[in-house]
């Protein structure tokens, strides 16, 4: 009997069947839609001026939003650290995961460093016509340092935890996102990239992780409070609501010679664009590493 509750644990910590190809599909994809975001808004004049003018429309509604997002701004990389610390130094503690933690910790800070080299190395924003700093400000080192720490946490929690940590990590990296556009650090471009350039490093970080981790395995969605379905469904209908405002907000645009008013619409759609990729990104990875985990298999007697 002892035999085989270790060959099933052994099992159990196995990843599913075909989840390394699905790792490798999604890491190409967040490469593909770096370079992709890149290319359009900053390569084209009609990306430039798209991102732009959400940059420009944030100051009518800076106010005291900005205030209050300038100071979570000003928190953000002591949280992030505090965050990330806490949690891979007690999952280390206790589980003894050494090695996972090690992996968790080098894709993070290699996801900063990447995000510093990037913004030396690709060239000024080329002139298209569109009044715009030339310099380059993509990715966002801010929201790239909120959504690898919040990536580090979700990669050392226990599946049965991920959704949740999934979804309030997702937020805590989209309220970064978003706070950086309403004071005029970032355009939503930038935002977009740093989440696909996350993505780049840490879901290949948690293919190792998932191999290695010997608690790797769960009950399914709804056995816990921490695998609720509700963390799935709920960045789903705001994600859903937020394309809505996308779609109301451009469709309210009339690019007319004789329209001198200002307007915000573009600002709302560049918020909407970072919530909706932010939880895209949440429900994909979350669904990834829940399909990778194997389902406990009760022990033979």
């Amino acid at each position: 009997m002892t035999f085989q509750r270790q060959a099933t644990s052994r099992t159990a910590a196995q990843p599913a069947t075909g989840s390394g190809f699905l790792f490798v599909l999604a890491t190409l994809a967040c490469v593909a839609g770096l370079v992709a975001t890149y290319y359009y808004f900053v390569q084209t004049t009609t990306g430039q001026f798209i991102d732009e003018s959400a940059l420009v429309e944030a100051v009518e509604l800076h106010g005291p939003a900005g205030k209050a997002t300038t100071k979570f701004l000003d928190l953000l990389p002591t949280v992030s650290l505090v965050m990330a610390a806490v949690v891979v130094l007690f999952v280390t503690v206790i589980r003894k995961h050494w090695a996972e933690a090690g992996i968790a910790v080098a894709a993070c800070i290699g996801a900063n460093i990447a995000t510093q080299v990037l913004k030396d190395l690709l060239p000024a924003r080329p002139d298209k016509g569109v009044v715009t700093l030339a310099f380059n400000s993509l990715p966002s080192g801010h929201t790239t340092l909120a959504a690898s720490a919040a990536a580090a946490v979700f990669l050392m929690a226990s599946p049965r935890w991920r959704p949740m940590a999934g979804f309030v990590g997702g937020t805590f990296a989209i309220a970064s996102g978003v706070s950086t556009l309403i004071n005029q650090w970032h355009r939503p471009a930038d935002v977009v990239a740093a989440f696909l350039l996350v993505g780049a490093f840490m879901i290949p970080a948690g293919w190792l992780i998932v191999r290695r981790g010997t608690w790797n395995a769960w009950d399914g969605f709804g056995g816990h409070i921490g695998s609720a379905r509700i963390w799935l469904t709920l960045p789903v209908f705001i994600g859903l609501a937020s394309a809505a405002v996308a779609l109301y907000s451009l469709a309210r645009i009339a690019p007319s010679p004789w329209q001198e008013t200002s307007t915000t619409h573009y600002f709302w759609a560049g918020i909407s664009l970072i919530v909706i990729a932010g939880y895209l990104a949440t429900v994909a990875t979350t669904s990834l590493f829940a399909y990778a985990a194997r389902r406990r298999v009760p022990a033979r007697r």
